[in-house]
């Protein structure tokens, strides 16, 4: 139980859980490490039908570890690929070729935001928080999330979300198709299983290849939205507001951005 991810599998359905509570499943290098050995394991299995990922305690992710200085440019001659190798291993997701369903017990905020647009299917927390606050930290948002949300909520939602950096209710979320469904939080995983096990009950072969017709048709292409965004965060990292933003939210106050 000491492990930063843990994975278990029942019959034909995965089950990933963020394990670091006390630090509100952070992406941090330990988590992030833990995550990559689990989901190469997964995407190795053959005989998985779904896959469900979630957290332990009040937080499905809270995004980028900031204590850790894990999105920090010090020291690296590529910023943007070392932007891009923080957001990898949650990326990675993309190549599970069975249905992922996102069981989002907790607040999901950044890259924690991210992990959840990365699932196929969204089964929010009525009560939790949920957003992409990257412009109220001085930063360009990671992880393609501009790239996945529009194509999730439509434009001008997203557009509104991202400009703004607001944070929204799961309620809210399944209300503007961010989630499919919203319900208390002790029903979150239970619906996210019973959603899994009707998936996995349905003809492998044929749900693998509607899958992968779905995104076919919608101009999938997150990778490159990734790297792009990588190169964009990057150079906003460097800048004096991001330093600003993310000291403000460490020392809980209100930020004073300059535009530098």
């Amino acid at each position: 139980m000491n492990d930063a991810v843990l994975y278990r599998k029942e019959g034909l359905v995965g089950e990933i859980t963020l394990n670091r509570p006390d630090n509100r499943n952070a992406m941090n290098p330990e988590t992030l490490g833990a995550f990559q050995r689990v989901i190469d394991q997964v995407i190795a299995d053959r005989e998985l039908r779904c896959l469900i990922i979630t957290g332990s305690g009040s937080n499905f992710c809270s995004g980028a570890d900031f204590h850790s200085q894990i999105l920090s440019n010090e020291g690296s001659p590529l910023p943007h690929e070392r932007s891009f190798a923080i957001y990898k291993p949650f990326l990675d997701i993309l190549k599970v070729e069975v249905p992922v369903v996102g069981a989002l017990n907790g607040h999901a905020i950044g890259g924690g935001l991210g992990l959840a647009l990365v699932c196929d299917l969204r089964i929010a927390n009525r009560d939790a928080r949920y957003g992409a606050n990257f412009v109220r930290l001085g930063l360009h948002s990671g992880m393609s999330i501009s790239y996945f949300l529009p194509r999730v909520v439509g434009l001008p939602k997203a557009a509104e979300l991202l400009l703004t950096g607001r944070i929204i209710s799961g309620a809210e979320a399944a209300e503007i198709g961010l989630a499919n469904h919203a319900v208390a939080a002790d029903e979150v995983l239970p619906r996210a299983r019973d959603l899994a096990a009707e998936i996995a009950a349905c003809a492998p072969a044929a749900v693998r290849m509607v899958k992968r017709s779905l995104y076919r048709h919608v101009d999938w292409d997150p990778k490159s939205a990734g790297e792009w965004e990588a190169h964009c965060q990057s150079r906003t990292i460097e800048m004096e507001d991001a330093k600003e933003g993310i000291a403000a939210l460490l020392e809980k106050r209100a930020p004073r951005f300059r535009g530098v």
